[in-house]
């Protein structure tokens, strides 16, 4: 097996610690037009107190990562001052899962080994660049990541109606909110794998499965949720990206109460991979609209879901802090979420309103 198997690095930093990684279009300021300008920006930017700010496949998209956070909150406050640097550059930024407007293959591979590899690897399923929201979360020891990641899998169809934000997709509307969906369902190794029996088990189906698809390692299998060794962590990769950071915030503030929830405790029978399927297909399809089955098979209201889920979150969330961003998950229900922000947009004015959302909510707040 890998070092990065065999040595894995759980319990190196503060147990239940918090990273963030949310991938952002560049764009023209003033319309919202998708712009290759990554090794501008990168080129441009002024070196960041805190975080880091990196290229992403394609040229049209920028990452920002911050470092290692306690809550929520402070991580929100590291992405926000990375967005401001990319902003200082002149290029816009825009936080949704699919460029609403953009022609299929408009945007270019960036130049890196690893990118031009994926695009070897994935072809045309590349040819609609898709961003995320990803969520890490600290893990004292191999066992319990194993523990928090079986736990987090029934939670995942939640979290991706709760954060769909891509209904549009070149000019139109997908009838998806969350459209990311039709592009990774494309690419392989890309769902929830199935519950794992402890490290050992995942370390050995890791290796199975990167020798099948004949990659690398593990970082190119491209799971919803995945146990990370080399990070020492558990992450949850199934959000779309926010343009909201007030939600980016709620959004975190769930996952890492209920990663700690689920980490601590003693995890009820796992959903039927195929259950579980079904719930995320319906979650991205229908966003705060769906219905969510249960493990058994019988659909439950998402508000329903919701009220439960975070009743078992909340002893977490305030033991690390984030009580007041998890509340905030019923202001994003209640209000309907990004999907809804951007269709409401495109019932007024069109698809220009929506780029036009887009890069208000995006940099909202930043001036301050």
């Amino acid at each position: 097996m890998g070092d990065d198997l065999r040595e894995p690095r759980f319990g190196d930093g503060v147990p239940y610690s918090l990273g963030v990684e949310e991938e952002l279009f560049l764009v023209n300021p003033d319309d919202g037009c998708q712009v290759d300008a990554r090794e501008q920006v990168l080129d441009g930017v002024a070196d960041p107190d805190r975080g880091e700010i990196t290229g992403e496949v394609h040229a049209c998209q920028i990452e920002l990562i911050t470092d290692v956070c306690s809550t929520s909150a402070e991580a929100v406050d590291v992405l926000a001052n990375l967005r401001r640097t990319v902003l200082a550059t002149g290029i816009g930024l825009i936080g949704s899962a699919t460029h609403p407007a953009a022609a299929e293959g408009e945007a270019t591979i960036s130049n890196r080994q690893r990118y031009r590899y994926i695009a070897e690897q994935l072809g045309d399923a590349l040819a609609t660049p898709v961003a995320a929201l990803h969520v890490h979360v600290g893990m004292p020891d191999a066992e319990t990541a194993i523990r928090a990641f079986n736990g987090l899998r029934r939670h995942l169809p939640l979290i991706e109606a709760l954060g769909a934000n891509s209904p549009f997709r070149h000019g139109h509307d997908t009838g998806f909110a969350s459209a990311r969906e039709l592009s990774l369902r494309a690419w392989p190794r890309s769902g929830a794998p199935r519950e794992m029996a402890d490290y050992e088990d995942f370390a050995r189906f890791a290796e199975r499965l990167s020798r099948a698809a004949e990659v690398p390692d593990y970082t190119f299998h491209w799971w919803r949720l995945r146990p990370h060794p080399r990070l020492g962590t558990v992450e949850v990769r199934a959000l779309d990206v926010q343009s909201s950071l007030e939600r980016t915030a709620s959004l975190v503030a769930l996952i890492h109460a209920l990663a700690r929830h689920e980490a601590e405790s003693e995890c009820p029978p796992s959903p039927p991979a195929e259950i579980l399927e079904e719930a995320s297909y319906r979650a991205r399809r229908e966003g705060l609209g769906a219905e969510l089955p249960d493990a058994d098979g019988y659909p439950h209201p998402l508000v329903e879901v919701l009220a439960e889920t975070l009743q078992l979150a909340r002893p977490a969330a305030a033991e690390i802090g984030c009580l007041e961003q998890l509340e905030g998950t019923e202001n994003l229900a209640a209000e309907g979420g990004g999907a809804s922000a951007q269709r409401s947009d495109f019932e007024q004015e069109g698809i220009e309103k929506v780029l036009e959302g887009l890069l208000e909510r995006t940099a909202a707040g930043l001036s301050d």
